[in-house]
């Protein structure tokens, strides 16, 4: 059959597994259910959970499959080989390979399309499958995993349907923009700062961001790390396809700013030491974009703080978190989800009275959650909820009518401050006219007497100049 080219794809190359090899397997797998033409199929599985089954072709079973209009046939093929006695492996041994074949005007569709496109498809399904982990820091600067089973998918998350998808749309954007961000010269990175009260579904967030990835999450907890020599050591010890979260980064450790850095390098050798014994706010920068930003591919940094505006303005600007995600207070499509996420329910009698309470108080996502958490009885769990919030609102009635009060007591001791100060101003002003007015009094009097005893004086001058003249 001249007409027809094969390409076979055997199970190891030499002593290594043909990594081609198991792309068609994991692709096929992914086939067969529509092929139930198939008399014999190959059924296994290396977890617990029955239900993540392999399904793969037996010997001998053939198989078609359609890409772009090309028709392309498989066939799996074994067969025996004796093993070389010299080398002392007398027993023979099996080779599986793939066979696939298809018309020759098509050659070059399989091997530049048709191939690649299967080893890509095979690995978003490994990748879909694979069990992620989540890394902390252990000593030494090394990283040590353990499974990431968190739950939490877009799915479930509580947040407003808008926000939601356009999180999604920009975390679909960044994972397909490889050659992009390689043709303008920037790192392939994204960065996230999730801003907002406590228990409004930060850590949940970042859970749902990895499951819907696949990335593997890096938990770095930056009191534990000594210098930025070691944080570049933890950075660059990171895989590519990962998320760098650093939470609380207002509190978990007293950055140092840039102009204090500089104050530094002016001091004495030991000030200049202790200095260098810590992680400072340019240290984090040059990982986030500078040098040390192109040590790894595809990866997200994810900080989160309860006070946005306590962070350094630098370390926010776009290029570093390139997205500000505000968490906020339990709205009502907020509520709607999580009645749904534990009770499975779209409607319940309650709803208007909840939703009008929830637009009148603050009350986060995970206390909503917990009241609901209480009682598997719907009915139960969502009286329970107005009851919280008919509490809050109460006291955040009451804080506000306390604070009116408190207000009008500052107002009225201001008043009664002014009016008395404006009183004892006056008093004084009086008490000073009256002095001015007694001392001119005296003053006058003063006068009066100095004239008169100069006229006296004068008088007597007088006189006796007469009485002088006349004895003469």
């Amino acid at each position: 059959m001249t007409w027809q080219h094969t390409i076979v794809i055997e199970e190891t190359e030499g002593w290594s597994s043909n990594r081609v090899y198991n792309a068609v397997k994991a692709y096929l797998a992914t086939r067969i259910n529509a092929n139930i033409n198939m008399q014999r199929l190959r059924v296994s599985s290396t977890e617990e959970d029955v239900k993540k089954m392999v399904v793969s072709m037996e010997a001998g079973e053939e198989m078609a499959d359609v890409y772009e209009g090309a028709e392309f046939k498989w066939c799996l093929v074994t067969r025996e080989v004796s093993g070389d006695p010299n080398n002392g492996s007398g027993g023979g041994r099996e080779i599986r390979s793939y066979e696939v074949s298809f018309n020759k005007r098509h050659k070059e569709k399989a091997l530049k399309e048709y191939l690649p496109f299967i080893v890509a498809t095979a690995k978003a399904i490994k990748d879909q499958e694979r069990s992620l982990s989540i890394y902390m820091k252990e000593r030494y600067d090394e990283w040590s995993p353990i499974d990431l089973q968190h739950p939490s998918t877009f799915d479930t998350l509580t947040m407003d349907q808008k926000q939601k998808q356009s999180i999604i749309d920009d975390l679909d954007r960044f994972i397909q923009r490889k050659e992009y961000y390689r043709r303008i010269g920037k790192a392939w990175k994204r960065g996230y700062l999730l801003y907002g009260p406590p228990g409004t579904g930060k850590s949940s967030l970042i859970a749902a961001i990895a499951n819907h990835l696949r990335f593997d999450i890096y938990d770095l907890e930056l009191t534990g790390v000594n210098s930025n020599s070691d944080l570049r050591r933890l950075l660059v010890g990171m895989t590519n396809r990962s998320i760098l979260v650093v939470e609380d980064i207002d509190c978990t450790i007293e950055l140092e700013q840039r102009e204090e850095d500089d104050e530094e390098d002016s001091k004495s050798s030991s000030t200049e030491k202790k200095a260098q014994d810590k992680v400072t706010l340019s240290g984090l920068l040059n990982f986030v974009d500078g040098l040390w930003s192109t040590s790894g591919e595809e990866r997200i940094l994810i900080f989160t703080t309860n006070y946005k505006e306590r962070l350094d303005p630098a370390l926010l600007r776009p290029g570093r978190m390139d997205m500000h995600i505000h968490m906020g207070y339990c709205a009502t499509e907020a509520f709607q989800i999580l009645a749904n996420n534990y009770h499975s329910i779209d409607y319940h009698v309650t709803y208007p009275e909840i939703e009008a309470l929830i637009e009148e108080v603050s009350v986060t996502p995970a206390e909503v959650a917990e009241v609901l958490m209480r009682s598997d009885d719907t009915d139960v769990a969502l009286h329970d909820l107005v009851e919280l919030l008919k509490l809050k609102k109460k006291d955040a009635t009451e804080i506000k009518t306390g604070s009116k009060q408190a207000e009008e007591n500052k107002d009225a001791n201001e008043i009664k401050t002014g009016s008395k100060q404006a009183e004892e101003k006056k008093e004084a002003n009086e008490i000073k006219t009256e002095s001015m007015e007694v001392d001119g009094g005296d003053e006058i009097k003063t006068g009066s007497v100095q004239v008169e005893e100069k006229k006296d004086d004068k008088e007597a001058v007088v006189k006796n100049e007469l009485t002088e003249n006349g004895s003469g």
